[in-house]
């Protein structure tokens, strides 16, 4: 067997309403560089660059457990986003400008981050989260 990995990259497709203000929002006011972006009869697609992607699997019963950390009751979908970002009150408040709704201010949680909640463009629920210094 061979020590590559079987998956090269992990893309997130979001089909958003209102593409222009999307892109602003993730491109522009987040700052995800644009790798590329493509066009068709009608219809664009941007390929922005958010770091290292990773695959977060968690059952209901923990899903449960991290909303009622992060806001305090269950809140989040099938399927929630999160950014790593260095500052998590003031991307949050910077988001909130952009016309992100926060769900839940930053707030310190057992693992030791702070996390915050926000609905988004391309109806996302995010996380921010900023990795704290462990005790």
């Amino acid at each position: 067997m061979s020590d590559e990995p079987a998956v090269r990259e992990l893309r997130l497709v979001v089909t958003a309403e209102d593409y222009d203000a999307a892109l602003h929002f993730y491109r522009d006011v987040l700052g995800l560089p644009e790798r590329a972006a493509f066009s068709s009869p009608g219809g664009r697609v941007s390929i922005l660059e958010a770091g290292r992607a990773t695959l977060e699997l968690t059952d209901p019963n923990h899903a449960a457990f991290i909303d009622d950390v992060e806001v305090g009751r269950r809140v989040a979908g099938h399927v929630r986003v999160a950014f790593q970002v260095d500052d998590s009150p003031s991307t949050t408040r910077k988001l909130a400008d952009a016309g992100a709704e926060v769900v839940a201010e930053p707030t310190r949680t057992p693992w030791n981050s702070l996390n915050s909640r926000l609905e988004a463009p391309g109806a996302l629920q995010l996380t921010l989260f900023t990795e704290l210094d462990r005790p």
